[in-house]
């Protein structure tokens, strides 16, 4: 269920925003009144995505592009402000990842990783700067537990989101005299997205994962919303550079007891194939 906030008049972009938890938090954000732009690469995606979020009410605008070409990023964003005006939030959130073991993995596979999470991050905020609104705006990355907890299989994804969470330190740092406040949410396992289907693709890895959160429950897309849609708000107005879990606890243990366990089932896997 979504806590209950006005954004009413005010201007939301989410990148990546067309699918999973970033549309959640598009959508969350436009049934609070606000004006949502969102992108991602895929076309068909935005067009659809845009569909579902006008029935809400507000004005909606798509864009499709890849975060990892710069110049797509800035005509994007470009024409988001054109229309909406100043931003007020910016929720920063595409994403790659595959499972696979770092002896395994080509450069190219390693790379492709960082320059969609890290390098992606990086073009979003250098082009959503021009246009955030001073003093007031809220600039949200989504990270991952692979930031700070490790794990195999994982070495491309920690590495560039390791990367994600000190951008936003070093952002708070550098915008916090322009009045912009930059925090990260680091989202636990969510039901039904593309990534916990990744993470458990058989019922029972599905329950071992849904176990191993302190809270004995899978997130939903509305969790992660009701936290940005809260770092957004003015009841955070003084808080700046933190990276928040919203996970049910499971950063305390049991992401690192699962990985491990997903890591034995792959090695398994691949003896077998």
């Amino acid at each position: 269920m979504s806590a209950t906030f006005d954004f009413s008049g005010r201007t939301v972009v989410v990148v990546g925003g067309t699918s999973g938890i970033n549309l959640g938090i598009a959508d969350a954000f436009a049934r609070s009144g606000a004006n949502v732009a969102v992108a991602s690469r895929s076309p068909e995606k935005v067009d659809k995505a845009v569909d579902q979020l006008k029935a809400h009410g507000t004005t909606v605008l798509g864009a499709a592009f890849d975060v990892r070409d710069i110049d797509g990023v800035k005509t994007g964003l470009q024409t988001f402000h054109e229309t909406l005006g100043a931003f007020d939030v910016v929720v920063s959130g595409a994403a790659g990842n595959f499972p696979a073991y770092a002896k395994d993995m080509s450069s190219n596979a390693f790379r492709s990783v960082v320059e969609i999470d890290l390098l992606g991050s990086f073009h979003v905020a250098r082009e959503a700067y021009p246009h955030l609104k001073k003093p007031g705006a809220s600039y949200i990355h989504i990270s991952a537990p692979q930031a700070f907890l490790a794990s195999q299989l994982q070495s491309h994804v920690s590495a560039a989101k390791a990367g994600v969470d000190m951008l936003t330190r070093s952002l708070a740092l550098e915008w916090g005299g322009d009045g912009i406040r930059v925090n990260s949410i680091v989202p636990g396992p969510i039901a039904g997205t593309e990534g916990m289907a990744r993470l458990a693709p058989t019922p029972a890895l599905k329950d071992a994962v849904t176990n191993s959160v302190p809270l004995k429950r899978d997130g939903s897309p509305d969790d992660i919303a009701n936290a940005a849609m809260m770092l957004a708000s003015n009841a955070a107005g003084y808080i700046n550079g933190t990276v928040l879990p919203v996970d049910g606890g499971w950063h305390l243990a049991g992401y690192s007891a699962m990985m491990m366990s997903l890591a034995d089932a792959f090695a398994a896997l691949q003896k077998s194939t």
